[in-house]
């Protein structure tokens, strides 16, 4: 197991996820994040079964981290529940595991 985490998010345009993913990046909370457009999302929301065009946000990022990056997709997001969940790595390229906790030192 490593240090490395991957967190999925999902947001209602383009436009939001590039807010989203631009804020990740400039406060060293991600490594990298990758947009990725014209999702169709099946959910049940208040009761119904809804559909929605979303934008999938996969950030690269380590443990110590992954609370700063969830109380930013939390304040930046426009949903009122936003998903944000978590997964370990288990294994990887050591040079780009390497690179993520560069990239995401405090």
């Amino acid at each position: 197991m490593t240090d490395a985490r991957i967190v999925l998010s999902t947001a209602g345009s383009r436009e939001e996820a590039e807010r989203i993913a631009t804020a990740l990046m400039e406060r060293r909370l991600a490594a990298c994040v990758n947009m990725v457009p014209q999702l169709r999302s099946i959910y049940r929301w208040e009761g119904k079964v809804e559909q929605a065009e979303e934008v999938l946000l996969i950030i690269k990022t380590s443990a110590d981290r992954f609370p700063s990056v969830r109380d930013a997709v939390e304040s930046l997001h426009s949903y009122d529940v936003p998903e944000c969940v978590c997964l370990t790595v288990e294994d990887g390229s050591e040079k780009y595991l390497k690179w993520i906790a560069e990239m995401v030192k405090k």
